[in-house]
């Protein structure tokens, strides 16, 4: 195994540090050093072909998942900057597809995707078939006239120190508390381009027939998204990359942690009707 105190690969080193590594691979080290965060996209098939992985491979449900890595820093505090070098090279990073199944029965899940991905709605229907709590987070969060309300991380913190919960993973003030005391995390690894489609149908319609939101909060005038930078539809695309790197933050920060990918809606339906009502059937996870 790499050494973790070693300065990061240069470009071109993807195919020795993943073909050193991989018969050491011991199911949570990331081949980038500790105190740097990566950003993963699929690898191509020519390369997975350059590193010995074949369509079998990928196709085993229980193995880690390959993913290209992109070097980024991380602040003491977990927040993000550009480390000025772009080093590409390989990772294995453990994660659960949607025909996986989860190991215990999870009692504190988090839902984690960019906005419109179907967050809320799977962590209703997660609320349901597991008999815990769904708590929804924009809730606790939007006072009236989109106020953020005082109280909020105090709530969150009264929250999640219960025994069982679901709820969406958002808002950086409390995500990493929440990443500490969860024991599921479910990404939903939508594409940007199903992302956008949703978010700005479900943006006109809740517009048009002034639904009320989270404290009569109703969505603003839809001529905005032109002049709000952080509106919604504007934030959904600008901050769609961003799930991959908390997702490769919590990995290193939480390595015991399981994390479920789902890439579409055919993969939520799967995931929720195989090995979710199974995993309903377990104990839960010691701790």
């Amino acid at each position: 195994m790499a050494d973790a105190g070693a300065p990061p690969p240069g470009p071109g080193a993807s195919s020795r540090l993943a073909s050193s590594t991989r018969s050491s691979w011991d199911g949570h080290t990331l081949l980038a050093p500790l105190d740097t965060l990566v950003h993963y996209a699929a690898l191509d098939s020519g390369l997975r072909r350059r590193l010995g992985i074949g369509h079998r491979d990928r196709a085993l449900h229980a193995g880690p998942t390959v993913l290209k890595v992109e070097m980024r820093t991380v602040t003491a505090a977990g927040s993000l900057r550009d480390s000025g070098s772009k080093a590409s090279y390989c990772g294995w990073v453990p994660m659960l597809s949607a025909l996986d199944e989860l190991p215990h029965r999870p009692r504190r899940i988090l839902v984690a995707g960019t906005s419109a991905s179907g967050k809320t709605t799977l962590a209703a229907r997660i609320s349901c078939r597991l008999g815990v709590d769904h708590v929804v987070i924009d809730a606790l969060l939007h006072g009236p006239g989109w106020t953020p309300r005082e109280t909020f991380e105090t709530e969150v913190e009264a929250f999640s120190a219960e025994p069982g919960w679901v709820t969406e993973w958002q808002y950086s003030t409390v995500r990493e508390r929440l990443a500490q005391r969860a024991d599921l995390l479910v990404w939903l690894d939508l594409s940007r381009a199903t992302v956008m489609r949703r978010v700005v149908q479900r943006t006109v319609c809740r517009r048009l027939r002034r639904q009320l939101l989270w404290n009569g909060n109703v969505e603003p005038p839809l001529w905005t998204v032109f002049t709000d930078r952080e509106h919604i539809v504007r934030w959904a695309w600008s901050t769609h990359h961003k799930n991959a790197q908390r997702i490769a933050a919590v990995n290193q920060q939480r390595p015991d942690l399981v994390i479920v990918r789902l890439r579409d809606g055919h993969a939520v339906e799967q995931w929720l009707n195989g090995p979710l009502r199974h995993a309903a059937t377990l104990p839960t996870s010691p701790g």
